[in-house]
């Protein structure tokens, strides 16, 4: 027969061109894999990679400038400050009637503290206003006086924001969860295809003398294998930081009001104890730890009836682990400390080794290096899907 003689309606096809036709469509695994399930796995990585590529691309590109946030932050908003009153320190209740002060009517849901400045920062919420909506005040512990907020660039907040929910609120966080689940099908779908394909071809082989589309197929297999640790790390932490809302409200509603079942009514503000007395008497309960904020009865870190004063440890790991101790808000006793359960130790792990902040620069480095090699696997997983659509069509 000729190559090109025609038999049954159609032309039988180049010995070569076929070959490479089966190693862009199947990838060359017939070896050691039946071909039903060869096709399944092919089926399902396949399709989970196009569901969620384009919004994965999405993730990466703005993932990039995020895992150096503080540090363009630093260089672009950075600004010299001083204390008003070196020496002098307000009580922290002293800080908290000044910021009321400033907006009449607004009650406190937090208070935070600067780790290199003497500032508190107050954030407050009007009960009558729309929900969701807090006054932030920074202010000089010295003097009382209004101090420069530590705020985020305005390009890294909106990438953040886009990154975060796709500015949704949690519907967004929650699709872009499932979009990291089918993220991490694609990548274990990919592992298994990729196994049986090893034993055709060295490890790392690319086809430099085949056509674009083999050459990419093998760049494409290449870099998922070597990055797929990773990938599947920062993947799954970020499913989880898409749940922190769900998990922070069960938290709430089981473990801390569980420990504040014993009273009955809710703190009213003008019940409060001393803030400055239930944050040392909370300081005595953790000794050797660092506070990082109180959360004010009724917020969404605390129950109806106590100040939850959280501290964290000292070390890159148990700087993100918080403790919370209770204090009665009326009494100023003690009411427990909170156990954290493993669910919010994993939230609060999970944002960090998400964007590689808990090893300093280097590992930032590393970070976004494994950023950008991701982004060639998602665009070559595209381009590849696109060259088999054309060939199918012709």
């Amino acid at each position: 027969m000729g190559r090109g003689r025609r038999l049954s309606g159609g032309e039988l096809p180049d010995p070569r061109r076929a070959a490479e036709r089966l190693d862009l469509d199947l990838g060359g695994l017939l070896t050691g894999m039946d071909t039903r399930t060869l096709r399944a796995w092919s089926w399902v990585h396949r399709w989970s990679s196009l569901v969620s590529t384009l919004f994965l691309l999405m993730l990466c590109l703005t993932g990039l400038p995020l895992v150096f946030s503080h540090e363009i932050d630093e260089a672009l908003l950075h600004r010299d400050w001083r204390p008003a009153a070196p020496g002098r320190v307000l009580t922290l209740d002293e800080v908290l009637d000044v910021a009321l002060a400033r907006h009449p009517g607004e009650v406190p849901a937090f208070m935070s503290f600067d780790e290199d400045r003497p500032v508190v920062n107050v954030t407050s919420v009007d009960p009558a206003g729309p929900p969701g909506r807090y006054t932030f005040q920074p202010i000089d512990r010295t003097s009382g006086d209004p101090a420069p907020p530590v705020a985020g660039h305005p390009v890294m907040e909106f990438l953040l924001q886009l990154h975060t929910d796709m500015f949704l609120g949690l519907p967004g966080m929650l699709f872009l969860g499932l979009m990291g689940l089918l993220l991490a099908v694609a990548v274990v779908s990919g592992v298994v295809l990729y196994a049986p394909f090893m034993r055709r071809l060295p490890f790392g082989t690319v086809r430099a003398d085949r056509r674009a589309p083999i050459r990419w197929l093998d760049y494409h297999n290449l870099l998922g294998v070597v990055t797929v640790a990773w990938v599947l790390v920062v993947g799954l932490t970020g499913v989880v930081n898409t749940l922190a809302v769900p998990i922070i409200a069960y938290w709430k509603e089981t473990s801390l009001e569980a420990l504040a079942a014993a009273h009955e009514a809710p703190a009213a503000p003008g019940e409060r104890s001393s803030l400055e007395a239930a944050v040392q008497r909370a300081r005595a309960a953790l000794p050797g730890r660092t506070l990082q904020f109180v959360a004010f009865p009724g917020s969404d870190y605390s129950t109806d009836r106590h100040y939850a004063v959280f501290f964290h440890g000292d070390t890159p790991l148990t700087r993100h682990l918080t403790t919370p101790a209770l204090i009665d808000a009326r009494t100023g006793e003690l009411t427990a400390v909170a156990a954290t359960p493993w669910y919010v130790k994993t939230l609060s792990l999970s944002q960090p080794l998400h964007f590689g902040d808990y090893g300093g620069l280097p590992l930032k480095i590393v970070w976004a290096l494994l950023d950008l090699v991701t982004i060639v696997v998602l665009a070559s997983g595209l381009y590849l899907w696109l060259a088999r659509r054309r060939k199918a069509r012709a």
